[in-house]
């Protein structure tokens, strides 16, 4: 089985790389922009290095791989960076989509396609329509929502009208080992390395701390990218999450009590996002319905990973580790 990972140097790339290799007869290529260490995670041949915003690298790829199996992970992925540039956001995330279900119509090819959609397709959902439901109504708040919608939605129309099959999910939040320091777990993890490192004063810089979300570990997430593509129903749509949630202060709390030394906590103003939901919890009955899928790896051991990967890789940098702008918390 051929397999084309999108994104494969990134956080959730690279762990699906890991998983899939790890499956018996999976003949598994990546491509990526390039320059990310993650994509060591594939052997070099198979790890191709194309811009998919433009139609033509997108195509040679295709080309290149003819795969059955295609996980399209890439994209523009943090929410805080779309509202710095909205239409960079929107102009990755769809273009790269675009570009790459017309490559595998124009080689002739029918595989099985995960569009990748979020949480933030939802946006502003009242509590009382917690946990949320695949037919919730998509208000997105943020750029980066909107270009999530704008996948998922392509997904849907490539399968009705191209009869491509595509299976679309939304994850909710996941963590572990390998995540940009400008999400929340790993920024407080960077900074908590630096901390204990000697190289950033005892001060953790944080945001909303109230806020609560549905964390699920990212080894468990790429699994159930995994079933969805080879037993969801294409043209349909799964939430994939645990069906918790929790306080970004409990995230906190749990990280501060793996820190080798006391550290204050300060909120930074700059860290505040301009729009951010109280609470936010998945309804995945129909994933688990169709597929099994059950989370395996506690939060706790999820932020342990996280923290001693953090440790390793500032250890890693020498003397040119991060200092103390670690991204938003």
């Amino acid at each position: 089985m051929r397999i084309l990972i999108t994104g494969a140097g990134g956080f959730a790339g690279s762990h699906l790389a890991e998983y899939l290799r790890a499956q018996p007869a999976a003949d598994v290529w990546g491509v990526d922009r390039g320059g990310t260490r993650e994509a060591d995670y594939l052997p070099p041949q198979h790890a191709l290095v194309a811009d998919l915003r433009d139609p033509a690298e997108t195509r040679a790829v295709i080309r290149t791989v003819q795969p059955e199996r295609i996980f399209h992970l890439a994209g523009q992925a943090f929410v805080g960076d779309s509202w710095a540039d909205p239409w960079a956001t929107l102009e990755t995330n769809l273009r790269a989509q675009v570009n790459l279900c017309e490559a595998v119509l124009a080689e002739g090819l029918r595989p099985r396609i995960l569009a990748l959609g979020s949480m933030e397709e939802y946006g502003r959902v009242a509590a009382a329509d917690l946990p949320i439901r695949e037919t919730q109504p998509l208000r997105p708040d943020s750029p980066y929502g909107v270009s999530k919608v704008g996948q998922d939605l392509l997904g849907l129309q490539y399968f009705l009208s191209r009869g491509l099959p595509v299976v679309r999910v939304r994850p909710f939040n996941h963590i572990g080992p390998r995540q940009n320091p400008k999400f929340v777990a790993p920024a407080f993890a960077s900074q908590i390395a630096a901390i204990e490192a000697g190289r950033q004063p005892p001060v953790l810089r944080v945001g909303n701390l109230s806020a609560r979300r549905d964390f699920t570990d990212v080894r468990d997430m790429v699994r159930a990218y995994g079933l969805a593509l080879e037993h969801g129903e294409p043209g349909e749509v799964y939430n994939l999450g645990s069906g918790r949630s929790r306080s970004i202060q409990e995230l906190l709390d749990v990280l501060l009590g793996l820190a080798a030394c006391p550290i204050t906590v300060e909120v930074d103003q700059a860290r505040l996002r301009p729009s951010d939901l109280p609470d936010v919890v998945c309804d995945g009955t129909a994933f688990r319905a169709r597929t099994g899928w059950e989370p395996r790896l506690p939060f706790e051991q999820s932020l342990r990973d996280l923290l001693d990967y953090e440790r390793s890789r500032l250890a890693a940098m020498g003397e040119g580790g991060p200092g103390t702008n670690a991204g938003r918390g």
